[in-house]
């Protein structure tokens, strides 16, 4: 097991030199085993083979299961990106057991709420949450920053151990495709927290129908593109793709502990990075840095892709503006379908930035008037219900959700209010419960949005509904502005109001220094009803 303990640069190479491969052979082409690399950590440069992966994961499940973890067992994983979160994922499923994941940075409340509801019986976090998470009564395995052959750590050199043991153990389990594989929480579509069930079907039809299906409409070979991983992998976006399914393509994975503007330029350029998945905040500092002088580090790109909320178009024009020869695509998915969903395509002819895309193949989506139920025809918007082999198995313990969910016809509710246009291309408007309701009128807090976003001195926006006597609720306006400019309240409504309709008008404006988001990207309106709650 050595190899993947080497950081790929020259021993006499100074600190962030890359090391050119005299053949032409990309720098993550390890010439020891003459294979790929698979997982590479982007700051140390150490580096997981295909060669050894397998060898990495049988090796996990022997040991977890001489530890006492058998089929049906919960075990959390509790880490920001790694090179060693698919060994462990991978590990944990082989032995029929389940995983869960959670941010890194959750409090002991809320680890202590999830390991609860969903029975945790082994955790692995970083080494220096070990003692916090132990004192919940869990078993804890701490797992390094980067694994070297001659680290003194204890902790080290006990996950070390863990990946490097007989990977030979002696049965294998029968483990059914309707089998629970993961269970990932999500506030779904009633807006509290619940566990979702997937089994290893749906995994399994998400690395085909997503992963794979969208590499097959591409002339390069799989194996030839370099991913950069900054999408958290405890999120259903970064697991299916970085845990799962691009290992299944044979492609390279540079993996990003966190999010760093100029560490990801760095990464881009010293590992040749051609594709880039990403959620709107990723993707916005990644347009800023280009627009900054960094577009000359970024000519190894060829596409860049964004998920979990929509783009606004103020976004989408600067980044083409900016990276005119870089693909960009859109798609759409959510933890109850698997990130099953629509995927963008272009062509040479067409380009559809806007859209996030068109249906994954063996799925059916129709879009419902979401009082009726009844199918609404293209260019109507309404509520997006899918139905296919992505959709989940349920909400764990929680049979009511489940049933509000998924019809008896297996239609997955989505609550996303969205419309199809002639040519089958998926266009997301908002969620069906963002929307504000004024004197009867229905306002979706994108639309709003994407005109305060428009405006050149605001920088990012979020619009969410206020209580009112008289009309029932009011569009607010939190907005972060440009630093330096005077921006007013009156300025912010005047601007909008000259772009909407009456009844769609911002009426109050709160300016704030960031707009609160999750780790998808995704704005947290909760947070800002608070905030509005407070103020009165």
């Amino acid at each position: 097991m050595a190899t993947f303990l080497k950081p790929h640069l020259n021993s006499h190479a100074t600190e962030g030199e890359v090391v050119k491969n005299p053949s032409k052979t990309p720098f993550w082409y390890c010439a020891e085993t003459g294979v790929y690399n698979t997982l590479i950590d982007s700051t140390s440069g150490i580096s997981i083979p295909y060669s050894e992966l397998f060898s990495m994961v049988k090796s996990m499940a022997s040991s977890l299961r001489q530890r006492g973890v058998s089929q049906g067992d919960v075990v959390l994983i509790l880490l920001p990106n790694s090179i060693y979160f698919p060994v462990i994922l991978l590990g944990v499923l082989s032995l029929g057991a389940i995983v869960t994941t959670m941010n890194p940075f959750s409090s002991l409340l809320e680890i202590k709420k999830q390991a609860l509801d969903c029975g945790v019986t082994l955790a692995f976090t970083t080494d220096d949450r070990v003692d916090k998470c132990a004192a919940l009564g869990i078993p804890v395995i701490g797992v390094p920053e980067s694994l070297v052959s001659n680290s003194n750590s204890s902790q080290s050199s006990g996950f070390y151990e863990l990946i490097s043991c007989d990977p030979n153990w002696d049965s294998s389990p029968k483990i059914s495709q309707q089998d629970t594989a993961a269970i990932l929480y999500s506030s779904g579509t009633t807006g509290t927290g619940k566990g979702v069930v997937l089994t290893h079907a749906n995994f399994i039809a998400m690395v085909q129908l997503f992963v794979r299906f969208e590499a097959s409409q591409y002339e390069y070979l799989s194996t030839e593109n370099v991913y950069l991983a900054v999408i958290p992998m405890f999120h259903v976006y970064g697991l299916s793709l970085f845990v799962m399914g691009l290992l299944s393509l044979g492609s390279t994975v540079v993996v990003m502990r966190k999010f760093d503007a100029n560490e990801m330029v760095k990464a881009i350029e010293r590992y040749g990075v051609t594709h880039f998945p990403t959620v709107p905040p990723l993707f916005m500092a990644l347009t800023r840095r280009a627009k900054d002088g960094a577009s000359s580090s970024m000519k190894s790109l060829k596409q860049v892709s964004c998920g979990a909320a929509p783009l606004n178009t103020k976004s989408i024009e600067e980044f083409v503006r900016t990276l005119p020869d870089v693909d960009l695509i859109q798609g759409y998915g959510m933890t109850e379908s698997t990130a099953i969903g629509t995927r963008g395509y272009n062509t040479e002819k067409l380009h559809n930035y806007s859209s996030v895309g068109l249906l994954a193949p063996n799925m059916q989506a129709k879009v419902v008037d979401w009082i009726t139920g009844s199918p609404l025809p293209p260019n109507c918007m309404g509520e997006l219900w899918l139905c296919g082999p992505g959709v989940m198995k349920g909400y764990l313990n929680n049979s009511e959700a489940t049933k509000s969910t998924i019809d008896g016809n297996g239609w997955l509710h989505t609550g996303d209010i969205a419309y199809f246009d002639e040519e089958g291309y998926l266009y997301v408007i908002d969620r069906l419960k963002e929307i504000i309701k004024y004197k009867g009128f229905q306002i979706a807090p994108a639309d709003l949005e994407a005109v305060l976003v428009s405006h050149p001195d605001i920088v990012d926006a979020a619009v969410t509904g206020a209580r009112d006597e008289e009309a029932g609720e009011i569009p607010v306006a939190f907005v972060v502005k440009r630093d330096g400019c005077a921006l007013s309240q009156t300025d912010v409504i005047d601007f909008v109001c000259k772009q909407v309709a009456p009844y769609k008008k911002i009426r109050r404006v709160y300016f704030k220094a960031s707009i609160p988001r999750s780790a998808a990207g995704k704005i947290l309106r909760k947070e800002l009803r608070n905030l509005l709650t407070s103020k009165l």
